[in-house]
């Protein structure tokens, strides 16, 4: 039988009260840590997603007994709305996510750069706009748009209305671009520093050495996080419909408002909205857990 070795400190009492050096877990170089929601999300097993849906049915039962509308009523009233909140509701939802990613992943790349430059005049603003809008609550940047920016502009005799959702856009493009920028800059980073002293041996230039050298490895590390935090700003686009956006939400209240304002239609109109954005997020997810894997730096 093989004597089993055993470690003081770590698989028995210590033999003195010096610090004891534990193994150490490699980690992939530039593992991003925003990957944590999705990872969250294709980990929770199938039956308690059908747990939650089967309470979220269950809870009302007892109220819509007493009731003379049905349930079956409720969903008949979903099924007649159902075109109208999903090709003019959630349809903004899509555009509205799209843009505001393009923006701030735009804006975020020349953020995410700017923190690495050697100048401080150059790096020190761009940290602190980065933590602004990072730590700030993206309800909080929406009400701010809302009242900073005009419903119209005049140039002329000629006026250009800035509709609700492209507001909503640039409220949802700040914190993203501060997150992308910390997506730059950590992928930037996870880059061993190696590269850096080879190229400046072979007499390339700062702007050579990043263009050419570090940003193409950097880029599959990037897109991972990127994914996760597209299905993040989707699903945080309901929030518009407290600025007058008519997107899923809005047009949802306003069906039910149609209806009589039923309190049996809260369950099946609000749990198609949850359904709805599962079913788009959730392949998100699994397309960036999926690219995680395949492009993680092994050790």
């Amino acid at each position: 039988m093989t004597k089993r070795h055993t470690i003081p400190g770590i698989h028995s009492k210590p033999l003195t009260d010096l610090p004891v050096l534990k193994p150490f877990t490699a980690v992939a170089a530039g593992e991003p840590e925003d990957l944590l929601f999705s990872r969250w999300l294709v980990s929770t097993p199938l039956w308690a997603w059908v747990l939650l849906c089967v309470a979220i049915v269950a809870w009302p039962a007892v109220g819509i007994a007493a009731t003379d509308y049905t349930m079956t009523q409720a969903f008949q009233a979903l099924l007649r709305w159902i075109p109208f909140i999903v090709t003019g509701g959630f349809f903004f939802n899509v555009i509205i996510s799209f843009f505001a990613m393009l923006i701030g992943t735009v804006f975020g790349v020349v953020l995410g750069l700017m923190q690495i430059s050697p100048l401080r005049l150059i790096r020190l603003p761009a940290q602190v706009i980065t933590q602004i809008f990072r730590n700030s609550p993206w309800l909080v940047l929406l009400f701010i748009v809302l009242l900073a920016l005009p419903f119209e502009i005049e140039i002329g005799d000629t006026i250009i209305r800035i509709p609700d959702w492209v507001k909503a856009v640039f409220g949802l493009c700040l914190p993203i671009m501060a997150n992308i920028a910390e997506v730059v800059r950590g992928a930037i980073n996870s880059v061993p520093s190696g590269q850096w002293e080879a190229a400046e041996s072979l007499a390339y230039t700062r702007s050579q050495t990043l263009w050419q050298i570090v940003l193409p490895q950097c880029f599959k590390r990037m897109i991972p996080p990127w994914m996760n935090w597209y299905a993040i700003l989707t699903m945080a686009t309901p929030l518009c419909s407290l600025l007058g956006v008519e997107e899923l939400i809005t047009l949802s209240r306003q069906a039910i408002e149609a209806e009589n304002n039923r309190p049996e239609l809260l369950v099946p109109f609000y749990g198609f909205a949850l359904l709805i954005f599962f079913a788009y997020c959730y392949p998100i997810a699994r397309a960036t857990i999926a690219l995680e894997r395949r492009y993680a730096v092994k050790l």
